[in-house]
């Protein structure tokens, strides 16, 4: 890639920002954040999202939408990105757990900002290539695995942070119970004509208390039949 192809993304990166930033304030009355913190817009503005878009997208990776990533799954509107990171109110020394790794975006800025993120896709293909991309590009504290999220990924839990990028009627139980107490998950809920950005917050005595954000449209988390959440 050409120097002067990295300054256009580089000022492309610049406007996805300053549009984030903007919808932030619209946006306040619902998630109560007009302004998001220091670090979440530092590492949004600095990570390349056209690494993460096909080859053929990449002159349309800094519009502030989806984009489709192949296997009828998008990376996410960088808004999005942005107000879900922020939602968890990440330390740099948490481990956080990631639902829905598709092309490794979101876990990129994850792994700006905390010591470890386990993620975990449903969808072999996209789990490699995610993994593959993020090592080029220097990331060493992502691990990635295939399997179903509904699950989550028991063997490094309990977790300070939870990211779920799939949409789920309910709340999977197994996440509920991988989240530490004092912990915080992102997740979007509802049936797929009305879905909302939910934040779950657990207390440190385990109490667990939900409430809806922001309306939103993620793809959906693969479910097993017959299991109950938390709305």
């Amino acid at each position: 890639m050409s120097v002067m192809s990295n300054d256009l993304f580089g000022q492309l990166r610049a406007e996805m920002l300053a549009e984030i930033i903007a919808e932030a304030e619209v946006t306040a009355a619902h998630t109560g954040r007009a302004v998001f913190g220091e670090r979440v817009v530092e590492v949004v503005g600095r990570v390349p999202r056209h690494e993460f878009v096909p080859v053929e997208l990449q002159p349309y990776a800094y519009l502030n939408r989806p984009l489709p990533i192949g296997y009828e799954k998008t990376v996410s509107q960088p808004f999005i990105v942005a107000l879900m990171t922020d939602m968890l109110e990440l330390n740099e020394d948490d481990v956080v757990l990631e639902i829905g790794a598709g092309a490794g975006y979101q876990a990129a800025i994850l792994a700006e900002l905390v010591r470890q993120v386990y993620s975990v896709d449903i969808i072999q293909e996209l789990a490699e290539g995610a993994e593959k991309r993020l090592r080029r590009l220097g990331y060493t504290n992502v691990e990635i695995k295939v399997a179903n999220g509904y699950y989550g990924w028991s063997e490094h839990s309990p977790y300070n942070k939870i990211m779920v990028t799939a949409a789920c009627e309910l709340i999977p139980p197994p996440l509920l119970g991988q989240l530490k107490p004092g912990g915080r998950m992102v997740v979007p809920t509802g049936i797929p004509e009305r879905q909302a950005l939910t934040l779950v917050e657990k207390s440190a005595s385990g109490k667990l208390a939900a409430r809806e954000i922001l309306p939103v449209r993620f793809s959906e988390l693969e479910e097993p039949g017959g299991h109950a959440g938390l709305a």
